[in-house]
């Protein structure tokens, strides 16, 4: 939007720019569900359930509660009827790991053209990383992902599985994708702002 009132105003040349950092972005892709390298199932009481009632709420929690340590920002200024609208794309799936009846993580399956799937989001909250959850619940989201089809019958099959990591993702991320078979395709340098971290919601980190 522009502001007339400030269109000729010059910048002071001591303006101090803002911090910047760079991002290392890897993108990965299965093009079969061959591809698919399963993990192994995890003892105790995990069950993965698809959310499939959209819920801006539910769906805003996970978010944050996954992404508050790792920089996940981009979807925090979204309003309900943004989030609404993402949910509501058929083929948009979201599935749910619960340990124990505790929401421990979440896959988000972003469906688009051609029989490309894209998963948009993935990951565990911080209490439940390094337990050998993010492998299973990994594995079951891409096998949802190449059987989308079944499940909406409009959308061709599936013939393509990608996703991007970065250099911000937890240290165990891009392990466990090439483990479940996954493979590099392209790998890009990005700057970015220099942010902390927002954490699981405001002032949590007090």
């Amino acid at each position: 939007m522009n502001s007339p009132a400030h269109s000729s105003t010059t910048v002071d040349a001591t303006t101090v720019a803002a911090p910047t950092v760079e991002v290392t972005v890897w993108s990965l892709e299965q093009t079969s569900p061959d591809d698919l390298r399963p993990a192994a199932v995890p003892g105790g009481e995990v069950r993965i359930v698809r959310s499939a009632v959209p819920s801006p709420e539910f769906s805003r929690f996970l978010y944050t509660a996954v992404g508050g340590d790792i920089r996940w920002t981009d979807r925090l200024a979204m309003t309900y009827a943004q989030w609404q609208e993402t949910l509501d794309r058929p083929g948009a799936e979201t599935w749910v790991a619960y340990e124990n009846g505790t929401p421990a993580g979440y896959i988000e399956l972003d469906p688009q053209e051609d029989g490309v799937v894209e998963i948009m989001y993935f990951g565990l909250i911080p209490a439940f990383r390094g337990r050998g959850l993010g492998g299973h619940l990994l594995s079951y989201g891409v096998a949802r992902a190449w059987d989308l089809a079944e499940r909406w019958p409009e959308r061709a099959p599936t013939r393509r599985v990608w996703l991007h990591t970065c250099s911000d993702d937890g240290p165990h991320a891009m392990d466990n994708y090439v483990r479940r078979g996954f493979r590099l395709f392209d790998t890009k340098v990005e700057l970015g702002p220099a942010i902390a971290t927002p954490g699981p919601w405001p002032g949590a980190d007090r």
